[in-house]
């Protein structure tokens, strides 16, 4: 394989795979940023892919194999992923918030439940432990006047899941909104001086419900986008450890909006290297067992190597009880 051709194929590979942990990791941003943290993120990511792949799989049935709108059932889907995604959030909220629980073992627990309910409805409505496979999901497309930059257009915007540049847009929007709006500046000061916060007569159960239900809203887009670009159908293995990646990419990116699209970005290629490395000459003759572990284990020498450095919100895991300073 060429170095022209192994780009054209590795960048919108990366992409595709950046774009769910991104959106995820953001997601953990705002519930962090708020106070709480959100082990649950795979869990949510759960929700969000088997509710995207249910709803297109029972419209495309609907409206059936011909109809004019099959490309775009599966935006509702994904529609449907990020509303269940943060109603799902209200779980941990609630827990974390209110009955002031432990939020890792909160969160351990939404990661169990959602497996498990996921897996009981697809047996419940298609009769199988995974749903019906969807006949369109998100389709690669190119970008329009982007695409025809000679050079950059073939590779960056030629045959790439519009998704993957709607999340890169996400994050300039909330960087904007955590660090240049009121809104912003009030969920940062709950997730590091609550009792302050408090004290200046800010909310601190609302700001933080906020944050971790944005966080479910989050994870479910990233799940909904995750099994309509790369999978057929929503399985138990669909998600594979990609919510902890993301749990690793917030770390690594500092818990910044910018950080968390680099770390992202990197992750993305580390996992789309695992699937082209064995076209790559010297790296063809090594086990594909090595490359399937490729992404999990850069996560662990990237958190190995960054985590003691990386410093979070100061009241992140902290229950918050009114009328404490």
């Amino acid at each position: 394989m060429g170095f022209m051709q192994f780009i054209s194929i590795i960048v919108p590979l990366t992409l595709t795979s950046a774009a769910p942990i991104i959106s995820t990791s953001i997601g953990g941003l705002f519930s962090e940023r708020s106070g709480v943290v959100n082990i649950g993120l795979e869990g949510l990511m759960m929700v969000g892919a088997f509710t995207a792949a249910t709803v297109t799989v029972l419209l495309e049935g609907m409206v059936g194999s011909t109809s004019p709108w099959l490309p775009y059932l599966a935006l509702i889907g994904i529609l449907a992923g990020i509303i269940v995604g943060g109603l799902f959030s209200i779980i941990h909220a609630y827990v974390s918030i209110n009955l002031r629980a432990d939020q890792v073992i909160s969160g351990t627990a939404i990661n169990l439940l959602a497996g498990g309910i996921t897996i009981y409805l697809c047996q419940i409505i298609f009769k199988q432990q995974r749903t019906l496979a969807f006949l369109t999901g998100i389709k690669k497309e190119d970008v329009p006047v982007l695409s025809k930059i000679p050079v950059l257009g073939d590779f960056f915007f030629s045959k790439v899941h519009i998704t993957s540049y709607v999340i890169i847009l996400i994050v300039v929007i909330v960087w904007y909104i955590v660090y240049k709006t009121p809104f912003g500046l009030r969920l940062r000061a709950v997730g590091e001086h609550p009792g302050a916060a408090d004290s200046m007569g800010i909310n601190v159960y609302k700001m933080r419900y906020i944050g971790v239900i944005l966080s479910g809203m989050f994870a479910g887009l990233g799940g909904a986008i995750m099994v309509l670009t790369q999978d057929i159908q929503y399985t138990y293995a669909t998600i594979h450890g990609t919510g902890f990646i993301a749990l690793a990419a917030l770390i690594f990116g500092k818990w910044h909006p910018f950080g968390v699209l680099g770390a992202g970005l990197f992750f993305g290629f580390s996992q789309a290297l695992g699937i082209v490395a064995y076209q790559i000459k010297f790296l063809s003759k090594l086990p594909q067992e090595f490359f399937w572990a490729f992404p999990y284990v850069l996560t662990v020498i990237a958190l190995v190597a960054f985590s003691g450095k990386s410093v979070g919100p100061r009241a992140a895991g902290k229950p918050y009880e009114k009328g404490e300073r």
